[in-house]
């Protein structure tokens, strides 16, 4: 399977509900019962293992900004240095075509204010992706690796989702 460039994407609110409730509770929700059903899983998508994996863009928190770029987060920059997002690599999901959705970040011109202004910073957040996306592909993989050894333990693995388990879920959904 071939790295292909960088887009951001939107995954089936039914298999990230699957991933929640099946396989691991810390899969970033999009339950309307939790008041999280107006917030998308988006992310880019980055091969690991021969296997597609979304990594979820997330909004910037006061704690970020203390918090160093590290294994399984990276900070997302503007070109002035401000922070704009995170890239929560421990969060990552499995995915496949038939789940993801591409999103649409051209400004038109029936789109509102906080829709212009939404599609900029993605737009903002894409660049700076698109930019960084060999060391953002080889912390994956790197990443990935590491959790996925038999003798791997520690804060790092208990930080990151189940994969295998995940996966899992993925062959099975349809």
């Amino acid at each position: 399977m071939q790295q292909k460039r960088l887009n951001l994407y939107t995954v089936n609110m039914k298999y990230i509900r699957n991933l929640h409730n099946q396989g691991d509770d810390r899969v970033f929700s999009v339950s309307p019962q939790a008041g999280k059903d107006t917030r998308p899983f988006i992310g880019i998508v980055v091969i690991c293992d021969n296997k597609q994996y979304c990594i979820p863009l997330s909004s910037p928190k006061e704690k970020h900004n203390a918090m160093k770029n590290d294994i399984d987060f990276h900070k997302i920059l503007d070109s002035d240095g401000k922070l704009i997002g995170v890239l929560d690599f421990n969060n990552m999901i499995p995915v496949r075509e038939d789940i993801l959705k591409e999103v649409d970040v051209k400004i038109n011109s029936q789109d509102s204010q906080k829709t212009k202004h939404y599609k900029n910073l993605v737009i903002d957040q894409l660049n700076f992706c698109r930019q960084n996306q060999d060391v953002i592909v080889a912390k994956a993989n790197k990443l990935y690796r590491i959790i996925n050894k038999k003798n791997t333990s520690g804060q790092l693995k208990r930080r990151c989702l189940k994969w295998h388990k995940l996966e899992a879920i993925l062959e099975r959904f349809e």
